[in-house]
């Protein structure tokens, strides 16, 4: 007959509470009660297109710590997320990851929401140096 130790006793309790919490996100990460249906009257004709959430960053232009900094869309060769950053007057190379983040070459190794968010990150590194253009 074996005797309940601490050991098991805390071993049982730690597996269960695991097994209870994996429940739980199993059931807020699923498919929810009501299954989803193809509405026909939604986006009706209007492709892809319809859809919110795809406009892309919107263009800025603003003093930040005495610093004019400035992003637009470009058309450019598009595969830098097709968005153009100033500060000064000078480009800042910026890139768009495939998690929709932004990084630049300022700031490679960090990620932003925006790219308003990169150029700001990018004046405070610069502490006040110039922008060297990429060649």
């Amino acid at each position: 007959m074996s005797q309940l130790t601490r050991r098991r006793a805390l071993g049982a309790t730690a597996t269960v509470v695991t097994g209870l919490v994996l429940t739980g996100f199993a059931r807020t990460a699923g498919a929810s009660s009501e299954p989803r249906t193809a509405d026909p009257k939604h986006n009706a004709g209007q492709g892809h297109a319809g859809h919110a959430g795809h406009e892309g960053p919107q263009p800025f232009s603003e003093t930040f710590r005495g610093r004019r900094i400035e992003g637009a869309p470009s058309h450019g060769d598009g595969h830098h997320g097709g968005y153009a950053v100033q500060i000064d007057g000078e480009e800042l190379h910026v890139m768009q990851n495939a998690d929709s983040t932004w990084v630049s070459v300022i700031n490679h190794y960090e990620t932003f929401a925006t790219p308003r968010a990169v150029a700001r990150a990018a004046v405070i590194e610069l502490q006040g140096s110039e922008l060297v253009p990429l060649a």
